[in-house]
């Protein structure tokens, strides 16, 4: 149903230099570090509204969570929330 499976982890380094981590493997490279990463689940989560309309709040903070949205307000904001970014008009 939902996504709450493998993500995958990116790292950008400078042009001029710097760490650069891609799967979890690193290359240095001569100049310093520094880092700009995200994380991007790899699928998009399949869940119907009944389904947010159902789902205990831990499950729409770790929804939330892995795509990098923001987790506030009560149980009710948060299923909302999640139901606005995920779900097509007409799946209302």
């Amino acid at each position: 149903m939902g996504s709450l499976g493998p993500a995958v982890n990116v790292s950008m380094a400078k042009a001029s230099g710097g760490t650069a981590a891609v799967g979890g493997q690193q290359q240095q490279q001569e100049r310093g570090t520094f880092s700009c990463g995200f994380r991007m689940p790899l699928h998009y989560p399949r869940y119907r509204k009944a389904d947010y309309e159902a789902m205990p709040e831990w499950r729409v903070d770790c929804l939330l969570r892995e795509y990098g949205l923001p987790v506030a307000g009560d149980v009710e904001d948060k299923r909302r929330f999640a139901m606005g970014a995920f779900l097509w008009p007409s799946q209302y």
